[in-house]
Protein backbone atom coordinates (compact mmCIF):
# COMPACT_ATOMS: atom_id res chain seq x y z
CA UNK A 1 0.00 0.00 0.00
CA UNK A 2 1.22 3.40 -1.03
CA UNK A 3 -0.70 5.48 1.63
CA UNK A 4 -2.78 2.75 3.81
CA UNK A 5 -5.69 5.70 2.92
CA UNK A 6 -9.48 3.99 3.20
CA UNK A 7 -10.02 5.12 -0.32
CA UNK A 8 -6.60 3.06 -1.52
CA UNK A 9 -7.54 0.22 0.18
CA UNK A 10 -11.42 0.33 -1.20
CA UNK A 11 -9.95 0.23 -4.58
CA UNK A 12 -7.60 -2.42 -3.86
CA UNK A 13 -10.15 -5.07 -3.46
CA UNK A 14 -12.37 -4.14 -6.30
CA UNK A 15 -14.79 -1.84 -5.09
CA UNK A 16 -16.93 0.99 -6.38
CA UNK A 17 -16.56 3.60 -4.93
CA UNK A 18 -18.34 6.99 -3.97
CA UNK A 19 -16.25 9.92 -3.76
CA UNK A 20 -18.05 13.71 -3.05
CA UNK A 21 -17.12 17.30 -3.00
CA UNK A 22 -17.26 20.08 0.13
CA UNK A 23 -16.37 23.50 -0.52
CA UNK A 24 -14.35 25.27 2.75
CA UNK A 25 -16.60 28.64 3.35
CA UNK A 26 -15.47 31.96 2.96
CA UNK A 27 -15.16 32.23 6.56
CA UNK A 28 -13.02 31.21 9.66
CA UNK A 29 -16.11 29.10 10.31
CA UNK A 30 -15.51 25.57 11.01
CA UNK A 31 -18.77 24.74 11.64
CA UNK A 32 -19.91 25.22 8.32
CA UNK A 33 -17.65 22.50 7.48
CA UNK A 34 -18.79 20.07 9.78
CA UNK A 35 -22.54 20.73 9.44
CA UNK A 36 -21.18 19.72 5.42
CA UNK A 37 -19.74 16.71 6.35
CA UNK A 38 -22.33 15.51 8.79
CA UNK A 39 -24.98 15.56 6.10
CA UNK A 40 -22.45 13.32 3.89
CA UNK A 41 -21.24 11.03 6.46
CA UNK A 42 -22.08 7.51 6.03
CA UNK A 43 -23.08 8.04 2.12
CA UNK A 44 -19.62 8.37 0.13
CA UNK A 45 -16.33 6.63 0.60
CA UNK A 46 -13.71 10.08 0.94
CA UNK A 47 -14.63 13.56 -0.08
CA UNK A 48 -12.48 16.14 -1.92
CA UNK A 49 -11.39 19.59 0.06
CA UNK A 50 -11.45 22.36 -2.48
CA UNK A 51 -8.77 24.30 -2.55
CA UNK A 52 -9.78 28.13 -3.25
CA UNK A 53 -12.04 26.69 -6.31
CA UNK A 54 -12.47 29.64 -8.66
CA UNK A 55 -9.81 31.10 -7.44
CA UNK A 56 -11.96 32.27 -4.62
CA UNK A 57 -10.33 32.63 -1.45
CA UNK A 58 -11.55 30.31 1.30
CA UNK A 59 -10.37 28.16 4.57
CA UNK A 60 -7.57 26.29 3.88
CA UNK A 61 -8.41 22.69 2.11
CA UNK A 62 -5.91 21.60 5.00
CA UNK A 63 -7.55 22.84 8.09
CA UNK A 64 -10.92 21.82 6.49
CA UNK A 65 -9.85 18.63 5.85
CA UNK A 66 -8.77 17.80 9.69
CA UNK A 67 -11.89 19.26 10.55
CA UNK A 68 -13.99 16.79 8.17
CA UNK A 69 -11.30 13.81 9.63
CA UNK A 70 -13.08 14.52 12.71
CA UNK A 71 -16.37 14.30 11.88
CA UNK A 72 -15.51 10.52 10.87
CA UNK A 73 -15.38 10.95 6.67
CA UNK A 74 -11.91 10.26 5.10
CA UNK A 75 -10.60 13.66 3.04
CA UNK A 76 -9.38 14.26 -0.11
CA UNK A 77 -7.21 17.51 -0.22
CA UNK A 78 -7.29 19.65 -2.93
CA UNK A 79 -3.86 21.13 -4.18
CA UNK A 80 -3.46 23.72 -6.65
CA UNK A 81 -0.22 25.06 -7.97
CA UNK A 82 -2.02 28.51 -8.77
CA UNK A 83 -1.06 29.91 -5.70
CA UNK A 84 2.26 28.36 -4.19
CA UNK A 85 5.74 27.78 -5.35
CA UNK A 86 7.32 24.38 -5.11
CA UNK A 87 8.51 25.01 -1.41
CA UNK A 88 5.25 26.09 -0.06
CA UNK A 89 3.82 22.95 -1.50
CA UNK A 90 6.05 20.63 -0.21
CA UNK A 91 6.14 22.46 3.09
CA UNK A 92 2.22 22.17 3.21
CA UNK A 93 2.23 18.48 2.23
CA UNK A 94 4.27 17.58 5.10
CA UNK A 95 2.24 19.40 7.36
CA UNK A 96 -0.89 17.29 6.10
CA UNK A 97 1.13 13.90 6.35
CA UNK A 98 1.89 15.08 9.69
CA UNK A 99 -1.80 15.61 10.66
CA UNK A 100 -2.97 11.68 9.19
CA UNK A 101 -4.00 13.65 5.31
CA UNK A 102 -3.61 10.37 2.59
CA UNK A 103 -5.24 11.53 0.17
CA UNK A 104 -4.18 14.42 -2.14
CA UNK A 105 -5.81 15.86 -5.67
CA UNK A 106 -2.99 17.60 -7.81
CA UNK A 107 -4.33 20.43 -9.81
CA UNK A 108 -3.13 23.46 -11.80
CA UNK A 109 -6.21 25.65 -10.43
CA UNK A 110 -8.08 28.25 -12.48
CA UNK A 111 -6.76 31.21 -13.13
CA UNK A 112 -6.92 34.13 -10.78
CA UNK A 113 -8.74 36.86 -13.02
CA UNK A 114 -12.14 34.28 -12.72
CA UNK A 115 -11.85 34.74 -8.58
CA UNK A 116 -12.09 37.56 -6.18
CA UNK A 117 -8.78 39.02 -6.13
CA UNK A 118 -8.51 39.33 -9.81
CA UNK A 119 -5.31 41.97 -9.37
CA UNK A 120 -3.10 39.00 -7.41
CA UNK A 121 -0.15 37.32 -9.18
CA UNK A 122 -0.27 33.72 -9.99
CA UNK A 123 2.67 31.57 -9.03
CA UNK A 124 2.44 28.36 -11.44
CA UNK A 125 5.98 27.64 -10.35
CA UNK A 126 5.10 23.98 -11.84
CA UNK A 127 1.75 22.62 -13.34
CA UNK A 128 -0.27 20.07 -12.08
CA UNK A 129 1.45 17.16 -13.76
CA UNK A 130 4.58 18.21 -12.63
CA UNK A 131 3.22 18.52 -8.82
CA UNK A 132 2.00 14.57 -8.83
CA UNK A 133 5.38 13.90 -10.32
CA UNK A 134 6.98 15.94 -7.52
CA UNK A 135 4.92 13.80 -4.76
CA UNK A 136 5.39 10.50 -5.85
CA UNK A 137 9.19 11.66 -5.59
CA UNK A 138 8.76 12.88 -1.92
CA UNK A 139 6.59 9.18 -1.38
CA UNK A 140 8.41 6.79 -3.38
CA UNK A 141 11.94 8.12 -3.75
CA UNK A 142 11.73 9.91 -0.20
CA UNK A 143 13.73 12.93 -1.23
CA UNK A 144 12.38 16.92 -1.59
CA UNK A 145 12.14 17.54 -5.46
CA UNK A 146 16.00 19.61 -4.82
CA UNK A 147 16.88 15.96 -4.42
CA UNK A 148 17.51 15.89 -0.89
CA UNK A 149 16.21 13.29 1.56
CA UNK A 150 13.14 14.19 3.64
CA UNK A 151 14.52 14.10 7.20
CA UNK A 152 15.59 16.97 9.72
CA UNK A 153 19.52 15.56 10.06
CA UNK A 154 22.23 12.88 8.52
CA UNK A 155 21.59 11.26 11.74
CA UNK A 156 17.36 11.34 11.86
CA UNK A 157 15.52 8.90 10.24
CA UNK A 158 13.57 9.59 6.95
CA UNK A 159 9.82 10.75 7.32
CA UNK A 160 8.58 10.55 3.88
CA UNK A 161 4.00 11.53 3.34
CA UNK A 162 2.38 8.74 2.69
CA UNK A 163 0.47 9.41 -0.16
CA UNK A 164 -2.55 8.34 -2.79
CA UNK A 165 -2.16 10.42 -5.31
CA UNK A 166 -5.12 11.66 -7.73
CA UNK A 167 -5.74 13.87 -10.80
CA UNK A 168 -8.44 15.40 -12.75
CA UNK A 169 -9.33 14.85 -16.30
CA UNK A 170 -11.86 16.59 -18.90
CA UNK A 171 -13.29 13.71 -21.48
CA UNK A 172 -15.35 16.47 -23.02
CA UNK A 173 -12.62 18.94 -23.92
CA UNK A 174 -11.21 19.53 -27.50
CA UNK A 175 -9.57 17.85 -29.17
CA UNK A 176 -10.30 14.28 -27.73
CA UNK A 177 -6.82 12.74 -28.69
CA UNK A 178 -5.09 15.01 -26.36
CA UNK A 179 -7.43 14.20 -23.40
CA UNK A 180 -5.94 10.68 -24.00
CA UNK A 181 -2.56 11.72 -24.19
CA UNK A 182 -2.96 14.32 -21.62
CA UNK A 183 -4.22 11.04 -19.48
CA UNK A 184 -1.62 9.09 -20.42
CA UNK A 185 1.22 11.62 -18.95
CA UNK A 186 -0.94 11.66 -15.39
CA UNK A 187 -0.73 8.27 -15.27
CA UNK A 188 3.07 8.33 -16.45
CA UNK A 189 3.57 10.88 -13.46
CA UNK A 190 2.43 8.81 -10.77
CA UNK A 191 -1.49 9.39 -10.64
CA UNK A 192 -3.11 6.35 -8.28
CA UNK A 193 -6.71 7.99 -9.31
CA UNK A 194 -8.66 10.14 -11.71
CA UNK A 195 -11.94 12.03 -11.55
CA UNK A 196 -13.21 13.36 -14.06
CA UNK A 197 -15.35 15.74 -14.97
CA UNK A 198 -19.12 15.98 -15.13
CA UNK A 199 -20.33 13.19 -17.38
CA UNK A 200 -23.57 14.71 -19.15
CA UNK A 201 -22.39 13.49 -22.34
CA UNK A 202 -22.44 9.85 -22.48
CA UNK A 203 -21.64 9.39 -25.94
CA UNK A 204 -18.51 11.20 -26.25
CA UNK A 205 -17.77 10.18 -22.60
CA UNK A 206 -17.79 6.52 -24.08
CA UNK A 207 -15.72 7.17 -27.15
CA UNK A 208 -12.82 8.58 -24.39
CA UNK A 209 -13.14 5.58 -22.36
CA UNK A 210 -12.79 3.60 -25.76
CA UNK A 211 -9.61 5.62 -26.13
CA UNK A 212 -8.73 4.74 -22.77
CA UNK A 213 -9.06 1.13 -22.69
CA UNK A 214 -7.22 0.79 -25.84
CA UNK A 215 -4.03 2.28 -24.13
CA UNK A 216 -4.55 -0.08 -21.41
CA UNK A 217 -4.88 3.41 -19.21
CA UNK A 218 -7.90 2.02 -17.74
CA UNK A 219 -5.18 -0.64 -15.98
CA UNK A 220 -2.50 1.75 -14.72
CA UNK A 221 -4.99 4.06 -12.73
CA UNK A 222 -8.57 4.07 -11.08
CA UNK A 223 -11.26 6.19 -13.33
CA UNK A 224 -13.52 7.76 -11.31
CA UNK A 225 -16.27 9.00 -13.28
CA UNK A 226 -17.78 12.40 -11.95
CA UNK A 227 -21.58 12.90 -11.28
CA UNK A 228 -23.11 16.69 -11.27
CA UNK A 229 -26.52 16.99 -10.00
CA UNK A 230 -27.76 20.60 -11.02
CA UNK A 231 -30.11 22.89 -9.25
CA UNK A 232 -31.75 24.21 -12.25
CA UNK A 233 -32.35 24.55 -16.32
CA UNK A 234 -30.58 27.85 -16.12
CA UNK A 235 -27.42 26.75 -14.52
CA UNK A 236 -27.40 23.80 -17.70
CA UNK A 237 -27.48 26.56 -20.29
CA UNK A 238 -25.20 28.43 -18.42
CA UNK A 239 -22.59 25.85 -18.38
CA UNK A 240 -23.10 24.62 -21.65
CA UNK A 241 -22.64 28.25 -23.25
CA UNK A 242 -20.20 29.61 -21.04
CA UNK A 243 -18.06 27.00 -19.43
CA UNK A 244 -15.52 26.00 -21.90
CA UNK A 245 -14.74 22.31 -22.07
CA UNK A 246 -18.44 21.22 -20.98
CA UNK A 247 -20.41 19.05 -23.29
CA UNK A 248 -24.48 19.22 -23.01
CA UNK A 249 -26.92 17.63 -25.00
CA UNK A 250 -29.57 19.52 -25.66
CA UNK A 251 -32.29 16.98 -24.87
CA UNK A 252 -30.96 16.43 -21.68
CA UNK A 253 -32.02 20.66 -21.09
CA UNK A 254 -35.44 19.56 -23.10
CA UNK A 255 -35.80 16.76 -20.30
CA UNK A 256 -35.89 19.23 -17.52
CA UNK A 257 -37.66 21.83 -19.22
CA UNK A 258 -40.60 19.29 -19.79
CA UNK A 259 -40.36 17.61 -16.26
CA UNK A 260 -43.31 18.23 -13.78
CA UNK A 261 -41.66 17.97 -10.91
CA UNK A 262 -37.73 19.07 -11.82
CA UNK A 263 -35.81 17.99 -8.59
CA UNK A 264 -37.25 14.59 -8.75
CA UNK A 265 -36.14 14.28 -12.82
CA UNK A 266 -32.60 15.86 -11.69
CA UNK A 267 -31.86 12.80 -9.08
CA UNK A 268 -33.39 10.24 -11.74
CA UNK A 269 -30.70 12.07 -14.31
CA UNK A 270 -28.09 11.37 -11.63
CA UNK A 271 -29.15 7.70 -10.96
CA UNK A 272 -29.49 6.68 -14.70
CA UNK A 273 -26.26 8.01 -15.42
CA UNK A 274 -24.43 5.96 -12.29
CA UNK A 275 -26.42 3.09 -13.60
CA UNK A 276 -24.81 3.34 -17.01
CA UNK A 277 -20.85 3.80 -15.36
CA UNK A 278 -21.51 1.11 -13.23
CA UNK A 279 -21.70 -0.78 -16.36
CA UNK A 280 -19.00 0.46 -18.42
CA UNK A 281 -15.50 -1.09 -18.02
CA UNK A 282 -12.34 0.46 -16.59
CA UNK A 283 -14.47 2.76 -13.59
CA UNK A 284 -13.96 2.67 -10.85
CA UNK A 285 -16.09 5.06 -9.09
CA UNK A 286 -17.99 7.99 -9.75
CA UNK A 287 -17.52 11.51 -7.96
CA UNK A 288 -20.63 13.31 -7.43
CA UNK A 289 -19.87 16.48 -7.44
CA UNK A 290 -22.87 18.50 -5.32
CA UNK A 291 -20.88 21.62 -3.98
CA UNK A 292 -23.24 23.41 -1.86
CA UNK A 293 -26.06 21.04 -2.40
CA UNK A 294 -24.86 18.75 -0.29
CA UNK A 295 -28.17 17.60 1.15
CA UNK A 296 -29.22 15.87 -2.38
CA UNK A 297 -26.11 13.19 -2.53
CA UNK A 298 -27.59 11.27 0.46
CA UNK A 299 -30.81 10.44 -1.92
CA UNK A 300 -28.53 10.02 -5.02
CA UNK A 301 -26.39 7.08 -3.37
CA UNK A 302 -29.68 5.44 -1.96
CA UNK A 303 -31.18 5.51 -5.07
CA UNK A 304 -28.09 4.43 -7.21
CA UNK A 305 -27.61 1.47 -4.54
CA UNK A 306 -24.44 2.17 -3.80
CA UNK A 307 -24.62 2.63 -0.23
CA UNK A 308 -22.26 -0.02 1.58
Amino acid sequence: MKSNSNLEKLLETGKFVVTGELGPPKSADGETVRKKAQILKGFIDAVNITDNQTAIVRMSSIAAAVIVQEVGIEPVIQVVTRDRNRIAIQSDILGAAALGLKNVLCLTGDHQKFGNHPQSKNVFDIDGIQLIQMLKNMRDEKKFQCGEEIRNGKKEPIVEPKLFLGAAENPFADPLDFRVVRLAKKVSAGADFIQTQPVFDFERFEKWMDMVREKGLHKMTSILAGVMPVKSVKALQYMKNNVPGMSIPDELINRLEKATDPKEERIKICVETIEKLKKTEGIRGVHIMAIEWEEIVPEIVKRAGLIH
